[in-house]
């Protein structure tokens, strides 16, 4: 597994090695020991999973406040998907930019997504199979929504407006400027 440290500071990039031949691939999703040694210690509590079936559907920015935040290792295992991630930490030079990674059935990358970050994505291929390992449980009562087309963060979809569907939460995101930076002590 190849593990790239991206421009927002605890952001991973990870490519597994896919050893594939006329019937198809094998490869480790997932390894503990090289995560640990890479990335740190972080103990994934819980599993998720959407399917998304239409090109356009976006899902996120979200994230979970205080004790409650996430860490996410995510990766598409049917479809293609721009990921993006937003960075709310309080104090960190990055707070308020964005990151964008492509992750595909086709080129099994994987983003680890540190606590404190807004998320989410967006479909370019559908049928969209979005399968995700978090390190907290779901605190529905804690979860937030960022605007996903803030112009204070200024995110580039690779879709235009009218091409976008998107859930009423999602739709109704609050402003980076209604945001409450993430206390470090937190994370």
């Amino acid at each position: 597994m190849k593990f790239t440290q991206l421009s927002i500071s605890g952001v991973w990039l990870i490519e597994p090695e896919v050893h594939g031949d006329q019937r198809g691939y094998f490869e480790e999703a997932f390894r503990s020991d090289l995560f640990e040694a890479n990335v740190g210690n972080v103990k994934f509590v819980q599993d998720n999973e959407s399917l998304s079936s239409t090109v356009g559907v976006l899902r996120g920015l979200h994230f979970q406040r205080g004790r409650a935040s996430q860490a996410k290792l995510v990766r598409v295992s049917q479809g293609r998907v721009a990921d993006v991630v937003v960075d709310l930490r309080g104090g960190s030079p990055t707070y308020g930019q964005y990151l964008m990674v492509e992750l595909s059935a086709e080129n099994h990358r994987q983003l680890f997504v540190p606590r404190g970050m807004a998320h989410g994505f967006v479909v370019l291929e559908a049928p969209a199979q979005f399968q995700y390992k978090v390190d907290n449980y779901y605190a529905p009562g804690t979860e937030a929504t960022l605007r996903y087309d803030d112009p204070a963060i200024g995110i580039a979809w690779p879709l235009g407006g009218d091409q976008l569907l998107l859930s009423e939460k999602d739709r109704n995101g609050m402003p980076l400027s209604d945001v409450t930076p993430f206390d470090p002590s937190c994370l």
